[in-house]
């Protein structure tokens, strides 16, 4: 969320605005999910993640119809990777909800009270460490270890039993006696600090990347194709709850944690019964107290009922346990001094302020380097002056406050201004990227006529920092395809300084592509032979068979020398130019050259200031901004009188005057704003529904910038465009409208899509009255309720290839 933007009160919003912020946050959850739970690389926070999810249930509370209709709502954790094998949990691995402040936890003793209907008879509930790391579910047949499988979704999770084997506190065979025939033990793996430390000192001796967390550590190893890999990092395992059992040994949850010790499994010793929420609270703060001591990573405390006929009554609601609550530590802060702003280019361009700090201890972690969110954040004042809502004023020399918000990456929250040294002055940010020297800009919203808080590089193709990740799109399945070229050859290409751009791929020769490649593996090799891993089960191709290799590379990079314009364009990897707007380009124009030139007449013919300034006055409108340029302020027609319906609202002149300072100055900026309308070039573009303002002024953006044009027509030199292929107009499905929901597991996502369209259907993400067919598969939400809701044909993913078939 932009710096200079703050959540709307939900009790003021209307039903359709609520549904409309509920379905972007679902989004932005079940993208936090995937990668947290699928790729070990979050990007938000927990606390940040904490506070979509309670935001969404507020909404869910506010407007009841909302729940469950989001791919969020109900879910735990992220689908499966295709990487390993799939496990189905026989019992589903759920999530808890979560209190911040100590009346929830009062609150959540009374509700389980109530809903028991014990009002004084004593109860009891465990108290124990939540440990940050990855959930493991492990299945025990007859005391064996048989199965281990990640979380997943919390249906379905990923087959890491070989892996799991090698993790200390995991018994392959249950000791003692005691145990059921079948047996599911659930807990968290994960490093500790120490080990942790020793990971990242081995990663950097190496010269690879640093993990971040111990978390994103511990799921990383765990989550290796290679067992040998896993087995050299020291993962442990704190067993705490369980799936399905055969019988049950025990009658409380503190028993069945001894049950678990006596089996052989490391169980937290600072789980302890309480009787009260008085107590919970008291556990809660001397955890907190000792938390920098413990030697692994923690996030806050569980609570749970101990007695589990109780926890069977109360049963669940959504996605979590009513007997249960997860009670999160507050975020840890301190002071230091900032003592320098470094500017990083993110793989988007955006210019991303890194504060250099003086080293703190936060939570007992040393802290030397933090975020500073973007370039509104740090400077308080948006592009045109304005002062921005949770703005700061950072400057160097600042006695600033870092915060640990969920153990991951620190932030600047706030500076201490009574401490500002007296020469400190404001930081400027560049404008022209620190990595290549392009210009670096804020974006305005056509819309509002606002700038974006982050400031971006428009080097695009060329800029060094962005150009790894957009080979590795240029080359990608939906792009250029290219055949054999996963993201490995092209970090080894990129690296070797081959390819810089992608009309590089296209000029590459066998000799020095091979060079490249041997030096790559045997550098690999020494890391390897350096870190004690045993050799490569199977010996790397060589010889014949790697010179075949490399030939194939090279064949399939000749197979795309003519593509078709949409998948061109979206290839390029354009802020903003999705595969859709690249088809709906494609569509109007046969080929990149004609697409150049009318970006660049659109180019010279957008909007001035003056036009751009009234369209951004709060409460005016397109529909009100062309009323004023064609009849002005007044609304006056010939001979002196006031059109009907021309003339601005009573609300919207106030506004108008409060902007620009009284009707003569209204007049005149409409005057000037009339002069500077956007020119048929550009309407051309901004006016199509498909394509929109914010892609047209994304091209026009990317284009003006030489080192792209210079890239693209390089790449024009190599590959031929041709005009998109066009929808089939005589199928069965041509016109239709198709909804694609649930898992597919016959095809991918991209290739239903693909089908779809070139039958002649459109592809659409929601399902309304104009929906034509849902094709489901497992695991399909909310929309499947709005087909049957709006009586929409519903069919599985086999029905659905059967019609394609046919069609």
């Amino acid at each position: 969320m932009p710096a200079s933007a703050l959540p709307a009160p939900i009790d003021a919003m209307s039903a359709e605005e609520a549904r409309a912020e509920h379905a972007a946050l679902s989004e932005q959850i079940a993208e936090a999910d995937r990668l947290y739970h699928g790729e070990d690389a979050p990007e938000i926070t927990d606390a940040e993640y904490d506070a979509l999810r309670r935001r969404l249930e507020t909404f869910e509370t506010r407007f009841p119809d909302l729940a469950g209709t989001g791919q969020a709502s109900a879910s735990v954790g992220a689908k499966a990777s295709e990487k390993f094998a799939k496990v189905r949990h026989a019992v589903p691995m759920l999530s808890l909800g979560n209190a911040f402040a100590d009346e929830e936890v009062h609150d959540f003793v009374g509700r389980v009270r109530r809903f028991l209907n014990l009002p004084d008879e004593p109860l009891a509930f465990t108290a124990e460490p939540k440990i940050d790391g990855l959930s493991l579910s492990l299945r025990y047949v007859e005391g064996r270890l048989i199965t281990a499988a990640t979380r997943g979704d919390g249906e379905v999770g990923e087959d890491v039993t070989a892996n799991a084997r090698t993790v200390s506190g995991i018994p392959e065979t249950l000791e003692g006696t005691g145990w059921p025939e079948i047996c599911e033990v659930r807990g968290e793996v994960y490093l500790s600090h120490a080990d942790f430390a020793a990971i990242n000192a081995r990663q950097e001796e190496a010269g690879k990347s640093l993990f971040a967390n111990p978390r994103n550590a511990a799921a990383g190893s765990l989550r290796q194709l290679d067992s040998r890999i896993t087995a050299s990092r020291p993962l442990k395992f704190f067993a705490y709850a369980w799936g399905e059992i055969s019988e049950m040994p025990e009658t409380t949850q503190h028993g069945m944690i001894a049950a678990f010790a006596s089996w052989g499994f490391a169980v937290n010793d600072r789980t302890v019964l309480c009787a009260d929420a008085d107590a919970m609270l008291a556990h809660y703060r001397a955890i907190e107290e000792d938390r920098a001591s413990l030697g692994y990573d923690i996030d806050g405390i569980v609570y749970k009922v101990d007695d589990l006929a109780l926890q069977r009554r109360l049963g669940f609601v959504s996605r979590s346990p009513r007997w249960a609550l997860a009670h999160k530590f507050a975020a840890q802060k301190a002071f230091t001094i900032l003592e320098a702003i470094e500017i990083n280019v993110g793989r988007t361009g955006s210019l991303n302020p890194l504060a250099r700090l003086k080293p703190v201890t936060v939570g007992g972690v040393v802290v030397s380097n933090a975020t500073l969110h973007n370039e509104g954040y740090v400077q308080g004042v948006g592009g045109d002056g304005e002062p921005i809502r949770d703005g700061r004023d950072i400057r160097v020399g600042d006695t600033v406050v870092v915060q640990r918000a969920g153990d991951v990456i620190p932030k600047v929250m706030d500076v201490d201004l009574a401490r500002r040294p007296p020469d400190a002055t404001p930081y400027v940010f560049p404008e022209t990227c620190p990595a290549c020297g392009s210009r670096a800009v804020r974006e305005v919203n056509p819309r509002t006529g606002q700038r974006d808080a982050v400031r971006r590089c428009t080097g695009g193709l060329i800029c060094p920092a962005q150009g790894l990740e957009r080979l590795k799109h240029f080359v990608s399945r939906n792009a250029f395809d290219l055949e054999g070229f996963g993201q490995t050859y092209i970090e080894v290409l990129f690296e070797a300084g081959l390819i810089k751009q992608p009309a590089d791929l296209f000029r590459l020769e066998f000799a020095p592509l091979k060079e490249a490649i041997v030096a790559r593996r045997e550098a690999l090799s020494a890391e390897r032979r350096a870190e004690g891993e045993p050799p490569p089960k199977k010996a790397k191709k060589k010889g014949d068979d790697e010179d075949k290799a490399i030939k194939n590379l090279l064949a399939s990079i000749d197979e795309r020398r003519s593509l078709a314009l949409n998948r061109f364009l979206f290839a390029l990897g354009i802020r903003h130019i999705g595969e859709s707007t690249a088809k709906a380009l494609a569509k109007r124009f046969p080929d990149m050259p004609s697409l150049m030139q009318a970006l660049a007449a659109a180019a010279a013919a957008q909007a001035g200031p003056d036009w751009l300034e009234l369209s951004a006055v709060p409460r005016v409108g397109p529909t009100t901004r062309d009323r004023l340029l064609e009849f002005g302020f007044s609304g006056e027609v010939e001979g002196g009188e006031v059109a009907t319906g021309r003339r601005p609202t009573t609300a919207q002149r106030a506004n108008l005057i409060a902007h620009y300072g009284d009707e003569a100055a209204v007049e005149a900026a409409v005057s000037r704003a009339r002069e500077q309308r956007p020119g048929d070039a550009y309407r051309l573009f901004a006016d199509d529904g498909e394509i929109g303002p914010v892609a047209t002024d994304s091209l026009i953006a990317f284009f003006a910038e030489p080192h792209n044009a210079d890239a693209v027509h390089a790449l024009i030199q190599e590959v031929k465009t041709e005009p998109m292929a066009a929808a089939a107009t005589a199928t069965a499905f041509a016109g239709k409208t198709v909804v694609f929901t649930g898992s597919l597991e016959r095809m991918t996502r991209s290739e239903a899509k693909a089908t779809a369209e070139r039958l002649g259907a459109k592809v659409s993400g929601s399902v309304s009255a104009k929906t034509d067919l849902v094709v489901a598969g497992p695991g399909a939400g909310y929309k499947l309720k709005d087909a049957e809701k709006h009586g929409v044909k519903v069919v599985s993913e086999e029905d659905w290839l059967a019609m394609v078939e046919t069609a």
